[in-house]
């Protein structure tokens, strides 16, 4: 069984297989938090420029580490609904709306924690690599992805360590391509597939992308201390 011994060697095996995009302007886009460590490896590796996307899982009212859906950030906050669980759960619109309500909150936290004043690097026209730590359901992936594709990339990647395989296969038909180091049957979680997958603290996300490189090879700001 493949294994990673945390998330930052996840992304060093990533990094590996993604060599061909090395000095093509690529943009790495993490999805954080537990996209930022393995997609800052993937960063420095292709010497490409770092950012995040700001996505937020909506888990079910009785089960919150399920996901029924997921919210991402954008100038109008994509929704995306799983809507098959949601009718078999039982989950009322009203239900629905109020973890909706909270998710929103937390992205706005979390906008202006991590990214503030700064502007978000230019996705129009690039390859754009969408980074994260595994998928199990994929609703979170599958936020992100539509919300990259409204922005026109010129290619689309994703890239993870640790899939389930039919998410894999389902996801696969909606990328350029797509990385996927293991596809583990049966799957269980993403956290079995790792020596350390500890939480990661907000203060390692904002450190990642202040050391990441800018347009124009330029570093970002100074970590605040």
């Amino acid at each position: 069984m493949t294994r990673f011994l945390n998330r930052r060697d996840a992304g060093r095996q990533l990094a590996a297989a993604l060599g061909a995009y090395r000095g093509e302007d690529a943009l790495v886009l993490a999805l954080p938090r537990g996209g930022v460590p393995v997609a800052a490896e993937i960063a420095a590796a292709l010497d490409a420029e770092l950012d995040i996307l700001l996505v937020r899982k909506l888990g079910f009212p009785f089960e919150p580490e399920f996901a029924m859906g997921a919210i991402a950030d954008a100038p109008e906050p994509i929704v995306v609904r799983n809507e098959a669980e949601i009718r078999a759960s039982g989950v009322t619109e009203a239900a629905f709306e109020a973890v909706c309500t909270r998710e929103r909150a937390e992205l706005a936290r979390r906008r202006a924690l991590y990214v503030g004043d700064r502007k978000h690097a230019r996705v129009a026209g690039r390859t754009v690599i969408l980074v994260d730590d595994g998928v199990a359901t994929g609703a979170t992936v599958k936020a992100a992805i539509i919300a990259l594709k409204r922005m026109q990339p010129a290619r689309l990647i994703l890239a993870v360590p640790v899939g389930a395989p039919d998410t894999i296969a389902a996801l696969r038909r909606e990328v350029d391509e797509l990385v996927c180091l293991a596809t583990p049957h049966p799957f269980g979680a993403i956290g079995y597939f790792y020596d350390d997958f500890a939480q990661v603290p907000d203060a390692d996300v904002i450190e990642a992308l202040a050391r990441s490189v800018g347009p124009g090879g330029a570093k970002g700001a100074p970590a605040p201390r």
